[in-house]
This record gives structure tokens, sequence and C-alpha cells, in this order.
């Protein structure tokens, strides 16, 4: 790794919230023009840390850079580079698409002209045009959140924090932000996406941290990781548990990683193509062959049970 290409760093870096650990001392580093994610469960963690990136949370200990610079509250420079699209809408509702672009323009002392430009052009890129002039209750939540990417875009930044972005949203709309973020990157923009959306991982990420209890876990590249930890294909066979020693030792020759988890028994193989053939001449009752993916190694490692 090239330190000089590195946008974001952290070393130690910690978050306490009286005696609560929020983030337990983690490292990492976001290179310039990538797209870096933090997945995890809810309380792992991520909004946390990205809190700190875009200085809206101090840093409790270790630290942390964005741009060469330290990160923190009173950090208007940070500021200025950074667009945060958040988890939650907070839209102001007595205003119009347009006036809410307007006003945001104006906590970055945008001249009204230049803010007009770019006004017409975010809302042609997030496809609200026909919606400048309507109130925020008129519009859809995938509506809203695509507003949220305009706003962040106003300042033009070199970064662009991407908070759990696509959360409620029906197929059609994920999608359509996933190319917009995906064309942003294009552009050369720096994107940190945080998501428990395992495939918008996939998509849109070079390389992600799993995090879990503050902790991370695993970092690497999405593809890597999934052949390392899992391997290149699952097989779920729905069976009960007194059966799994004897369908463990049949199928034992393929190098295969096995789990339980309720009323499932998971085969994790590289070995794909000699897995499914077996599994076919045995003829087993609710089974499920796939190719292994991003989710079963969030899974693998952050376990299946809920932890509330």
């Amino acid at each position: 790794m090239n330190p000089e290409r590195n946008l974001v760093t952290a070393s130690g870096l910690t978050k306490r919230y009286g005696d609560l650990v929020a983030v337990a001392g983690i490292s990492f580093d976001i290179r310039e023009g990538e797209c870096f994610g933090f997945l995890g469960p809810n309380g792992a963690g991520k909004t946390t840390t990205v809190r700190m990136i875009h200085c809206v949370s101090p840093v409790t200990s270790g630290t942390l850079t964005v741009g060469g610079l330290p990160s923190g509250i009173g950090n208007r420079a940070l500021k200025k580079m950074t667009g945060v699209i958040p988890q939650e809408i907070n839209l102001d509702n007595d205003l119009t698409v347009h006036e809410n672009l307007v006003i945001f323009a104006r906590f970055f002392d945008i001249g009204r002209r230049e803010a007009k430009a770019r006004i017409g052009e975010l809302l042609r890129f997030v496809e609200l045009e026909a919606k400048a002039g309507s109130k925020i209750s008129e519009l859809s939540t995938g509506m809203k959140r695509r507003l949220l990417i305009a706003r962040a875009l106003i300042n033009r930044p070199r970064l662009i924090v991407a908070d759990e972005p696509t959360t409620g949203l029906d197929p059609q709309a994920r999608h359509l932000i996933w190319q917009r973020l995906r064309q942003l990157k294009a552009q050369g923009a720096t994107l940190i996406l945080t998501t428990q959306y395992m495939e918008e991982a996939q998509q849109l990420c070079d390389r992600i941290v799993v995090m879990y209890q503050g902790k991370i876990l695993k970092e690497g590249v999405p593809s890597r990781l999934i052949e390392d930890e899992i391997g290149r294909e699952v097989a779920e066979i729905r069976i009960a548990a007194d059966q799994d020693e004897a369908l463990i030792a049949r199928l034992g020759g393929f190098s295969c990683g096995h789990e339980r988890a309720g009323d499932t028994l998971f085969f994790y193989c590289r070995d794909g193509q000699n897995l499914r053939r077996k599994v076919t001449e045995l003829d087993l009752p609710n089974t499920v062959h796939r190719p292994a993916t991003l989710e079963d190694v969030f899974l693998k490692l952050t376990g299946r049970s809920l932890i509330e």
C-alpha cells in the first residue's frame, strides 16, 4: 500500500461513551478513489466510526486523519471537502426540493449564481428535475434518498460518506442509487459506505471491513474474502441434527467446511461441481446449492443468532 494515496488513515481508533466502548482500537486506511465499506450488524460501530471520519463525533483515543489533516469537531476544512448521505432522512419538510438545496449551498458560502447551476445539475443527476418545486412530504422514500445524495454533492466533495443510503428502499430505487454512487466513483470521488446489505457491498465496494462489537474481524477485497473464508459454493441441507454425523462423513471427501444453524446444515466447498454431483446422487430433500456470497462470510464471522 502506498501511504501517499491514502485519503483516510486510522490507527488505534477508539470511541467510548462512558463505560461503553463503541469502537475498540481499530486501524485501517482508505485509498484515494476507492469505495471502502464498513459492514456489520446493528451496534457493530460502523456509524460511530464514520461519524468520527466526517467530524461530527470526537475521537476518544488513537489517531484519525483525513486528507492529511486530523479529524475533529471544529475542523471546517475537512467538512468542506466531505459530503454526507446520512442514514436518517433529515430534510426540511417546510421547504421544497429546490429550497432544501439552496439552504445547504449557503452553508458552504456558494454564490447564488453558482448554486443555481449546481442545483440544476444535481437534480438532473438524481432524476428529480420534475420535483424541484415539490414539498418534501410529496416525495416517496426513494426520492428523498436521492435528494440526500444531491444535497451531499452540493459542495463538490472529495470524500463522500454514505451511511446505509438505501435503507428501506424497493429494488428499483436501490439499484438507481447504486448506479449514481458508481458514477461518482468513476468521476474520481472516494466513497465510504456503511451497509447491512451484503449485495450492496459486493456491487459497490473495492475493499471492506467486517465489524463486530466495535472491532474489525476481517478486511479485504469482497471476492477474495468469499474465496478465503467460504470457498466457491454452498450447499444448504435441511435435515434433522441427528443425521449430521452420517452426512458429514459421506461428503467429507470434498474439502468442505460445515456449520449447523437452526434446521439447516451448511457445507462450504471449493470443489463445487463434485459436491453438487454427490448431493444429487444422495437425493436429499430440501437442498439448495448456490454460489458462495459475501453474506456467507458475514454470517460466518458475526454468527447467525440475534444479539440485542
